[in-house]
């Protein structure tokens, strides 16, 4: 566990080192850029006749009042406008702030690029994944990195779909909300959209990740645990990646997943300074209509499953089962029955717990009895991890059985 202080190494050599005056001196130090995306969600709400509705100008609104996101002594402020790419591929220009200095003399400039209409999360779906992570992929070697603003109600979905959407990440994508907003006096809005900042703009760890309530998770690995609590997210079966005190930032870098490694024709790359880190690969196709995510519940009926698996275009299912990954057999073994026959038709079928914490295994004979009839233990896999993953894999277009053999195994991290 590495602590951050200004000793600590594990800090970008940014993009754009720049020259600042303020106070009567000139000093170089680091800056790194980020690129905020805006989505909407609670963070950016703000009352309306109908109830709480996504607004608009978030940086002029919240941000350039704020001393703590917008550093005016500096005398090169106002800082420059920021280019970025909208994601069609347009380059827009847009207002830039410059956070204060931080402890590892380096300045944050950032800009926010909203996406419109701006939604609320339960209206994210899987284009709204395709859209976000094309706007990464374009922006990607402008900026050091990357943070979402999102709701809160489907950002464990969002984060999970884009660790698997994106490969050979190098750099930081955090994605935060809050559970009250912006405009509010009794927030967490703020010490979550700065937490993020702080973190992405000066440790580069390479993953696609949650920060809420002073921890940052891996994306696919969290899961919200209240409608309610600012400690709204959770990641169960594995601890945060890092957390935020009044002392600094802890980062439990033997948590964190290793950068791609760089590419060379040296046969010694790490000790080629030519060497280079390969680019971020998009892969879409991704799109939960043709997956489903049911839980089993007592008494439920071998045609109620049927009639979820048997829904035109289903070609997987997410199936939370009880405990440790254990179902019913039915009257007659009737229940058994439908899933195998499903499995039959290759429609692939992976058991998750519906447990907060733990996994499914084949350790009772009424979980053997799944994995017999070719049902997958998900290990430890949330509900949101399993879903966007199979909607991922069935998006490759492999055959059904490799679409098994993967969702077994951990490729992005997302499970034990």
């Amino acid at each position: 566990m590495a602590k951050d202080s200004v000793k600590n190494t594990n800090l970008y050599v940014p993009i754009h080192p720049q020259t600042f005056e303020g106070d009567g001196h000139t000093s170089t130090l680091s800056e790194s850029r980020v690129l905020i995306i805006m989505t909407g969600g609670t963070i950016c709400m703000v009352p309306s006749p109908t109830g709480l509705v996504p607004a608009s100008d978030f940086l002029a609104t919240h941000l350039v009042p704020r001393p703590s996101f917008n550093d005016t002594t500096l005398k090169s402020f106002p800082p420059p406008p920021l280019q970025s790419f909208t994601p069609t591929g347009s380059s827009i220009t847009t207002r830039s702030l410059r956070t204060p200095i931080s402890r590892h003399n380096r300045h944050i400039l950032y800009t926010i690029q909203e996406f419109s209409p701006l939604l609320d999360s339960s209206s994210i779906s899987s284009p709204s994944w395709l859209t976000l992570a094309q706007t990464l992929q374009n922006n990607y070697t402008l900026y050091d990195a990357f943070i979402i603003l999102h709701g809160t109600d489907s950002l464990s979905y969002t984060a999970s779909a884009l660790s698997f959407l994106l490969s050979n990440l190098s750099k930081p994508i955090i994605l935060t909300g809050s559970q009250a907003p912006f405009s509010q006096l009794h927030t967490d809005a703020t010490d979550n959209l700065l937490g993020a900042l702080i973190i992405a703009g000066h440790h580069p760890i390479p993953e696609v990740c949650v920060f809420f309530h002073e921890s940052l998770f891996r994306g696919n690995r969290s899961t919200k645990i209240s409608a309610e609590d600012f400690a709204a997210f959770a990641s169960p079966n594995l601890p945060p990646l890092a957390t935020v005190s009044a002392t600094g930032v802890t980062i439990n870098w033997h948590l964190v997943l290793p950068p791609p490694p760089k590419t060379s024709s040296s046969l010694f790359p790490g000790l080629d300074p030519d060497a280079t880190i390969p680019p971020l690969e998009l892969h879409p196709g991704l799109d939960t209509a043709h997956v489903a995510c049911l839980r089993l519940f007592p008494g439920i009926t071998p045609s109620m499953l049927d009639a979820v698996i048997r829904v035109p275009a289903i070609v997987g299912l997410v199936l939370e089962t009880f405990g440790a990954g254990n179902a019913p057999s039915g009257e007659d073994g009737a229940l058994l029955r439908v899933l195998s026959e499903a499995v039959k038709r290759d429609v692939v079928i992976v058991s998750v717990t519906q447990c907060l914490t733990g996994s499914v295994s084949p350790v009772y004979e009424a979980g053997r009895r799944l994995m017999d009839i070719g049902v997958v233990m998900g290990s430890d896999l949330t509900s949101e991890a399993a879903l966007t993953k199979l909607a991922w894999c069935m998006a490759r277009g492999w055959g059904v059985e490799r679409v098994r053999r993967v969702m077994g195994v951990g490729v992005r991290g997302e499970m034990g």
